[in-house]
């Protein structure tokens, strides 16, 4: 089956629906997502969207902040371009029908996350993301030029490569078709053209073995973009959210969010001690590279698989009104955190780096655009500031959208693409081939690509990998696809990537932390 379509998106969170609400204004539009709309990183985000919206803020201040926590790797154009046309984008998710929590004044309610150095937040509770999503979906779903496609899984972006020609990194002159993608009910590859193609398919967390990411987060763009020649920056920065709740058969782990440090929770130790001022003067409020390494050595030097962070002496009001959820969840597997301390483990939570794009979410193929977790746009630098992303996501998901629309117009489609070939390829009936290389990638990147990291760590998940990479390729060149097999052959991609970037860092800076350079972190 093929289709033609102005718009193809790739993705359904906060990212891939706010460009499609504006682009739909101009075309034919179609969203493509691996699962339900709603199985988004979008959905999970819990403490809010950063944006400038009262004084005494002002955007220096948050220029100021995202640069110190990115440790001024961050492309500073790219980072003033995004914080000062925060507050333009938040109101338009409002208008959009989205609910911040508010004071009684009418004002909106912010909070102070770590690294901020002022109240800057708009959150709904601590559900914020899906907040986010359910207002952006029900407006996607009224659009009649929008076109939703739900459990299909996208397998490749389509090049002249396609086409028989040869394409090298190097090339400036690729070119973005449309996408493959993969019909779980029929088996069969569709084919989409389309004048123009948004990545926005969110993040990798399930490279690791504890993520709070959901299960769908497995790489899938940066891997097409990177096996069609595109260019990635960045990939060692991974950030591990300091405190997931220590729950070890749940997957993804839960997260605890930060907001609940910015109202006063304090970590402890695994004797009730406190421990982050040891580490930084900031404390419990550092930002999450410091936290989640002060956490792993504070671990490492008890034994212990967990730390605590002690709710108990917030006001109760306060926990109900502005943390229900994490409330119920602690309460459902008998933590009650008016009560008790929270068991936190760090968590593989957001990858700060990702294809290569620029202030109008251009990546280097053409006509192919990236927003959101998947991109990397010079923002985040070496370290996210907290709540930063979803920001990040509505501001250049925007600003694609208005170059996608003045380009769309003067583009045909490539109908010489061919439709999938898969002759000679035949049904795999061992899962165990998927799902055993799946735990042994997960128990490589989590043993030597995690929070703390070395050389010779590196070299060997690097040697651990090219035996996964090579039986991967073997069968999915033999194998009916599945969006099981093509999930791993991505997960492979981009541990290499990771793995590659974090090797060619001679230095510990960010969110890389090598234990052969320990003197040049910040």
């Amino acid at each position: 089956m093929r289709h033609e379509v102005d718009f193809l998106v790739i993705g359904s969170g906060i990212a891939g629906l706010s460009y499609a609400l504006k682009v739909a204004e101009h075309g034919k539009v179609m969203i493509v997502t691996k699962t339900g709309a709603n199985d988004t990183a979008t959905w999970y985000a819990q403490g809010g969207i950063a944006a400038v919206m009262y004084n005494p803020d002002t955007y220096e201040k948050h220029i100021s902040d995202t640069l110190k926590a990115g440790a001024y790797l961050n492309d500073e154009n790219i980072v003033r371009i995004t914080i000062t046309e925060s507050t333009e984008r938040v109101k338009e998710l409002i208008e959009w029908g989205t609910h911040f929590d508010k004071e009684t004044s009418g004002k909106y309610a912010l909070a102070r996350e770590g690294g901020h150095s002022e109240y800057r937040v708009l959150h709904h509770q601590d559900k914020t993301g899906s907040e986010i999503q359910r207002a952006l979906i029900e407006k996607v779903k009224q659009h009649p030029n929008i076109l939703l496609l739900e459990d299909y899984f996208t397998v490749d972006i389509i090049t002249q490569h396609h086409l028989g020609q040869i394409i090298r990194r190097s090339n400036r002159d690729i070119q973005c078709f449309g996408a493959y993608v993969l019909n779980p009910q029929s088996s069969e590859i569709e084919t989409i053209l389309a004048k123009t193609t948004l990545l926005a398919t969110g993040g990798a967390g399930n490279i690791y073995q504890t993520t709070t990411n959901p299960t769908i987060a497995t790489g899938d763009g940066i891997a097409m973009l990177y096996r069609a020649k595109g260019i990635v920056d960045h990939m060692e920065f991974i950030q591990f959210h300091p405190t997931s709740l220590y729950n070890p058969s749940e997957k993804p782990s839960f997260l605890i969010t930060e907001a609940i440090r910015g109202s006063g929770a304090v970590l402890k130790d695994i004797r009730g001690n406190e421990f982050m001022q040891r580490y930084d003067k900031r404390g419990s409020l550092a930002p999450r590279d410091i936290v989640a390494r002060a956490i792993d050595s504070e671990m490492k030097i008890s034994g212990s698989d967990h730390v605590y962070l002690d709710a108990r002496h917030l006001p109760e009001n306060e926990i109900l009104q502005h943390f229900p959820g994490i409330y119920a969840k602690c309460l459902s597997i008998g933590i009650n955190i008016m009560k008790d301390m929270i068991p936190v483990v760090p968590a593989a939570h957001y990858i700060c780096g990702g294809i290569k794009t620029d202030e109008f979410g251009r990546t280097s193929i053409n006509k192919l655009y990236a927003s959101g977790e998947v991109a990397c746009t010079g923002l985040h630098g070496s370290n996210r500031l907290a709540s930063n992303s979803l920001l990040e996501s509505v501001v250049f998901s925007h600003r694609a959208a208005q170059h996608a629309i003045e380009q769309f117009e003067n583009t045909r489609h490539e109908i010489r693409i061919p439709n999938w070939d898969s002759e000679g390829t035949v049904l795999n009936e061992e899962m165990v081939l998927i799902t055993q290389s799946r735990k042994e990638l997960q128990s490589i990147m989590s043993s030597y690509v995690g929070i703390v990291r070395s050389d010779l760590r590196l070299k060997r998940a690097f040697d651990r990998l090219m035996t996964i990479y090579k039986e991967t390729e073997d069968l999915y060149e033999k194998s009916v696809l599945t969006v099981e097999l093509c999930e791993l052959r991505n997960l492979v991609n981009v541990a290499y990537l990771i793995i590659k970037h974090a090797s060619q860092r001679k230095e510990s800076i960010g969110l890389h932390y090598s234990i052969d350079y320990p003197n040049k972190s910040k």
